[in-house]
């Protein structure tokens, strides 16, 4: 399948000041992406560029095969057949909804118009509302009109900015697969911006994370979550720590938590020191376990607790409980280890800044 939507080494800045640097991302017919980041990062920035709001300072955004930015071209926002759907839905409040959805297809004939609002409202879930106005709609409801109003055109790409922000979370969690079905169902392509991890899973199919205007990692979310190319992916999707280890042959690791064989080969020589992810489902509670460690802090999450427990070398992991195993900060938790695919990035010392050092120096594991 060719590429639909292509971005290359795109460079965006306001006067002098760089706020993305050399993005590189592509999109097929169909597929949905997410940009995904923390505020400031830049990725509203890339999407107003992608939209023609913003020109590229250098690079180049094409789609269909077409340029439509470089430092040398910048198509109009009008002439892109780009749809948008935005944080704070915008729905003219004068107009019902039939008017709404209308809006950008002005110049169809009637027919094809009343066909259209009676497609897009059986296909967001909202028959026989076309005269009502948008105040008399939930805020879910008012959202899935400005889905329909943005697609009615039939747009070759849909941004949509933050737009789930808003809403309460339990409707947001109903709501976004419901939009990525929707989306699926017309096969539009389509670029998701949020600061939300799982809203970006539930929605997309390929993720960007972004820092600093820069692309860190592009790939799905079973790619960023379980194998983070930097350590701020690893920070920033989902929950974990990072625990000091050596290498020791092709498959093992030792650390705080002893002798640790994953199943796919290390790329880095033995002896070398690294830094390796604990997720809070690596480190099951165990009465009698073969190690154990002080409860630091705790969190109630319904079905379960998150502790972090620390280790007689003064390390600190998450461990994740069933809920009746209620424990008080200070108390001794035993704990055992289930860990197989191990994820392990350089270490780095902070004093010296060297990386990647050979080192035997790894308390091994035992109880406190």
């Amino acid at each position: 399948m060719n590429e639909h939507l292509n971005l290359s080494d795109v460079t965006l800045a306001y006067g002098q000041t760089e706020i993305v640097h050399n993005v590189s991302l592509s999109l097929k017919k169909g597929e949905i992406g997410c940009l995904l980041g923390p505020s400031g990062c830049g990725k509203s920035t890339l999407l107003r560029a992608i939209a023609g709001f913003e020109p590229a300072k250098s690079g180049s955004i094409t789609m269909k095969g077409l340029c439509l930015s470089s430092s040398e071209v910048n198509v109009p926002t009008e002439k892109r057949n780009i749809g948008m759907v935005f944080q704070d839905i915008a729905l003219f409040p004068h107009m019902t909804i039939a008017e709404n959805i209308i809006f950008g297809i002005k110049k169809w004939s009637s027919s094809e118009k009343k066909e259209r609002v009676q497609e897009l409202l059986q296909l967001v879930g909202l028959p026989g509302v076309e005269q009502r106005y948008p105040h008399s709609l939930s805020g879910g409801q008012q959202q899935r009109i400005a889905l329909a109003r943005a697609l009615a055109p039939k747009p070759d790409l849909l941004l949509m900015d933050e737009p789930f922000s808003g809403l309460d979370a339990n409707l947001r969690e109903t709501l976004v697969p419901e939009v990525r079905d929707i989306l699926k169902q017309e096969g539009i392509s389509a670029i998701l911006v949020t600061h939300d991890q799982m809203e970006a899973f539930s929605m997309a199919d390929k993720i960007a994370v972004m820092q600093d205007g820069v692309i860190q990692q592009w790939g799905t979310a079973f790619n960023i979550y379980h194998e983070p190319n930097t350590r701020f992916v690893a920070d920033f999707i989902g929950l974990g720590e990072f625990m000091r280890a050596r290498v020791l042959d092709e498959y093992s690791v030792e650390c705080a938590l002893g002798y640790i064989k994953g199943d796919e080969p290390i790329n880095y020589p033995p002896g070398t020191e690294v830094e390796m992810l604990i997720r809070p489902d690596d480190i099951q509670h165990s009465e009698d376990g073969p190690l154990s460690g002080v409860i630091v802090s705790k969190w109630f999450r319904g079905s379960h607790y998150l502790y972090q427990v620390k280790l007689v070398n003064g390390e600190v992991v998450p461990c994740i409980t069933a809920c009746h195993h209620d424990h008080d900060v200070g108390e001794l938790l035993g704990i055992s280890v289930q860990l197989d695919h191990l994820v392990l990035l350089p270490f780095c010392d902070a004093e010296s800044g060297v990386c990647g050092m050979q080192t035997a120096d790894v308390v091994p594991a035992q109880a406190v």
